[in-house]
């Protein structure tokens, strides 16, 4: 019979598209029709949830029937349970369709029609032509064999189900256990543990040379890889650009991380690309953990940003280039000096932190009272001229009070207050850092709380006149002289204004009358050449 099973399946068929559901949850006792007359019968239930699907390879016992119950063939009475390849024609197409629906464990009587069987020649001579089959199948195990990179280049069979349902991604460092063959068996690759980042490539059309006792590997060779992955180490990047990554080496607890002003504890010890430690905080016998405020430039950037991305009680190797530390200068440190350009490797264990206060955790004086806190702090922090972190703190504060719905009529009155301020000085940051969309966009907020309010007219205008938009810029200088026609700043804005307008019109008079010289010069030719 396992002769029989390797025909190719009847055709005109797509079990693709057929929704198995209801197959796969029959009651002990209950028969359905699968499909086009195969039925299924459960006999006893399996273990999970789970279905083998196509490509898997898996491993039957089966004893087929006649309808009139002459036997024709048993796997049990060889006492060898049958493999197969599900899904690749290596069996008749009810048995095809038909395992798909069970669970591992699962026992089911299978009616295949002729259609889904032999058709009608039948398997002489134990099987008539047009014969209806039955099978009792007992699903024992399978092996899920994937399409790793969905082209057929790297397939990829579970011999045992790892833990957990996650994966190991890009960036990741994994630990496996492997052993590498060729297609005929020769090793050429082993190791009882190897540590290596997920995106790093393989041999390729070049292959590999012989070494330590290891054989070759020929030039577009097929492998066969046993492999076992121990553990991985997540790592991830901290900023877009990848210059400050962080790698786990100890998970934390939970789900909360800190945000932006929260006071964390950590244990620090950073290190120099050749292994000299400069830094060593928290892991003295008696000394406390080293305590810092984030984003309040307490320490570098990419040790601030780094720290925001980890959890309560994590452990992790955090490797951060100068942009994020201290760039191209020299810094001296409590165990040695830093060298200008120098990337970092910092070991960081969050011991415990404390999370600045949402504003969804507090009440309406609370917010009032946090934004104009937060004001206070973004006033400091543009006075020493550290317009970023001045603009984050006006931000913040916005946000606080952003949904005042709830508020009482004084409270609103405080809040349009606090809002005009904070966005008027946001503006202020925005235009500092050359940011003039959105210094115009934060004057526009202002503008639709107070139609004639100077400041915002007068900052909206510098934005324009950045961005080129002089016309825009000049409706907005007119109209904040109407209001308060003595105002310097405007006054001088204005002038500005007119210098710069000045020499657009300059410019633009020359780029026609260039381009009107060409346009007659041509004009001048055309009529030489039709003269002669």
């Amino acid at each position: 019979m396992d002769e029989d099973f390797e025909m190719p399946p009847v055709g005109g068929m797509n079990d693709e598209d057929m929704d198995f559901d209801d197959a796969a949850y029959l009651k002990v006792g209950e028969e359905k029709e699968i499909q086009q007359g195969l039925k299924k019968k459960l006999l006893k239930e399996g273990e999970g949830f789970e279905t083998p699907e196509n490509g898997d390879e898996v491993e039957v016992h089966y004893t087929g029937t006649l309808l009139d119950g002459t036997k024709f063939d048993s796997s049990r009475d060889r006492g060898t349970p049958f493999k197969f390849t599900l899904g690749q024609g290596q069996v008749i197409k009810g048995w095809d369709i038909g395992i798909k629906t069970m669970k591992k464990g699962e026992n089911a009587v299978f009616t295949i029609p002729s259609e889904l069987a032999y058709g009608e020649s039948g398997s002489p001579p134990t099987i008539p032509a047009s014969a209806t089959l039955q099978f009792d199948v007992e699903l024992l195990s399978w092996s899920s064999v994937k399409d790793v990179c969905k082209d057929g280049g790297v397939f990829k069979k579970i011999l045992s189900v790892g833990e957990k349902w996650e994966n190991p991604k890009d960036l990741d460092e994994v630990l496996v256990m492997y052993e590498a063959r060729l297609e005929d068996g020769t090793v050429v690759g082993k190791s009882d543990g190897v540590e290596f980042t997920v995106k790093d490539d393989g041999f390729g059309e070049k292959g590999k040379p012989a070494s330590d006792g290891e054989a070759a590997v020929p030039p577009n060779s097929t492998l066969e890889i046993n492999l076992e992955l121990v553990s991985w180490k997540t790592v991830s990047e901290v900023t877009d650009d990848n210059k400050v990554i962080k790698k786990i080496l100890k998970e934390g607890e939970g789900y909360d991380r800190p945000n932006e002003g929260a006071v964390v504890k950590v244990k620090l010890i950073g290190k120099l690309k050749d292994g000299t430690v400069f830094l060593k905080k928290g892991h003295g016998e008696d000394e406390e953990p080293f305590e810092f405020k984030t984003d309040e430039e307490q320490v570098i950037d990419g040790l601030d940003k780094a720290v925001m991305k980890m959890k309560k009680g994590e452990v992790a190797l955090v490797t951060i280039e100068p942009e994020y530390a201290f760039g191209s200068t020299e810094s001296k440190q409590e165990l040695a000096i830093v060298p200008p350009n120098s990337t970092l490797y910092y070991e960081v264990d969050l011991v415990t932190f404390e999370k600045e206060r949402e504003s969804w955790d507090m009440n309406t004086e609370e917010k009032i009272e946090a934004a104009g806190k937060k004001k206070e702090e973004g006033n400091s922090k543009f006075k020493a001229g550290k317009y970023a972190l001045a603009s984050k703190r006006y931000e913040k504060a916005v946000k606080y009070i952003e949904y005042d719905t709830s508020f009482s009529e004084e409270e609103k009155k405080q809040s349009k207050a606090l809002k005009v301020a904070c966005n008027l000085n946001d503006a202020a940051c925005k235009l500092k850092l050359k940011d003039y969309k959105q210094a115009e966009k934060l004057c526009t907020k202002v503008l639709e709380l107070e139609s004639t309010n100077v400041k915002a007219l007068y900052r909206r205008a510098q934005a324009y006149m950045e961005l080129a938009d002089l016309d825009l810029a000049e409706f907005d200088v007119k109209k904040a002289l109407e209001i308060d026609p003595n105002n310097r700043e405007v006054k001088l804005e204005q002038r500005k204004l007119k210098e710069k307008m000045k020499e657009f019109n300059k410019k633009e008079a020359k780029f026609y009358g260039n381009m009107f010289a060409k346009l007659t010069k041509e004009a001048s030719k055309d009529g030489e050449a039709m003269s002669t």
